[in-house]
């Protein structure tokens, strides 16, 4: 199965989705909250140039992009794939 990352923040409703979605696929993933900043922020700006919104998602080190991302992946049926599903 494909190592997953996500980056959230507290009451943030995409990352709620998100990780739902992939709870759902019976996946797990490495959660990196960054509420309240520190190097974990520091890092998803690194790794996902540009983005500074959460959840920022990769899979196996590739970045995925945000909620809307991994759900389009879903609907388009290359999500399980990715996931090695």
């Amino acid at each position: 199965m494909a190592k997953v990352e996500i980056y959230t923040k507290d009451w943030c409703g995409y990352c709620a989705r998100a990780k739902a979605l992939l709870t759902d696929k019976g996946v797990s993933f490495e959660e990196y909250d960054i509420t309240l900043g520190g190097p974990k922020r520091e890092e998803m700006l690194e790794r996902a140039p540009g983005r500074s919104s959460v959840p920022q998602i990769f899979i196996d080190g590739a970045h995925i992009g945000g909620s809307d991302d991994l759900s389009a992946l879903n609907r388009a049926g290359k999500l399980d794939a990715l996931l090695g599903l």
